[in-house]
């Protein structure tokens, strides 16, 4: 396996601090994205009432008090079929995180159309213990745009729901911690769309 170059270590520090720029110039550009993102018009959404354990639950209750909700929807496949990159996703959700996420005003839900049996079955499997609903019956996922999977982050008033964000594809991976860990390793994530340099493991994304 190929490996990255050996040099002295002024020139590792000078290389560094070339790469310390770039990293600096795109995190400014995060900030200013993330300060449009905060100006975004809002949309109102209707009522719904999802399948839970224990029992019905509308989309103003999965808020359990709180001002704000970030939802991520799970694709539903079909019987006895889990989407492997949802399950990577909700295997990277921490239950401190989302502890975390409470203490600043914001409930975390997951939600798909797959039916609550087959919900709490991989739930069980897996050993999830976030918050997970059914929407199957609901115009939720169509209202929301997510054909697939997303997040989606929403605020109330009172009993008026509005979302204000949503994310799908590289836009919910950046929230993965082992993929930002990745990201910062020599190696990367290993995959065919990264621009590596010549002899570096690399492999399908979804392969």
């Amino acid at each position: 396996m190929e490996k990255p170059q050996v040099v002295t270590v002024e020139e590792w520090d000078r290389a560094r601090a070339e790469l310390l720029t770039a990293e600096k110039e795109a995190t400014r550009l995060t900030d200013r994205v993330a300060a449009q993102r905060r100006r975004l018009p809002m949309v109102r959404m209707g009522d719904y009432t999802f399948d839970a354990p224990s029992g019905p639950r509308t989309l103003v209750d999965l808020f359990d008090g709180r001002p704000e909700l970030a939802v991520y929807q799970f694709m539903d496949n079909g019987a006895d079929d889990f989407c492997p990159g949802c399950t990577a996703f909700t295997n990277n959700v921490p239950e401190h995180g989302l502890a975390m996420l409470a203490d600043a005003g914001i409930s975390w839900a997951t939600i798909s159309n797959m039916p609550l049996a087959q919900i709490e079955g991989y739930k069980a499997k897996m050993g999830w213990t976030m918050p997970f609903v059914s929407s199957r019956g609901t115009t939720f996922a169509k209202d929301c745009g997510a054909d697939y999977f997303m997040l989606s982050m929403f605020v109330r008033d009172g009993d008026v729901v509005h979302r204000t964000y949503s994310t799908t594809q590289r836009g919910v991976d950046r929230l993965l911690f082992s993929n930002n860990v990745r990201d910062l390793s020599v190696y990367g994530r290993q995959e065919d769309w990264e621009d590596s340099p010549d002899g570096w493991p690399q492999h399908p994304t979804y392969g």
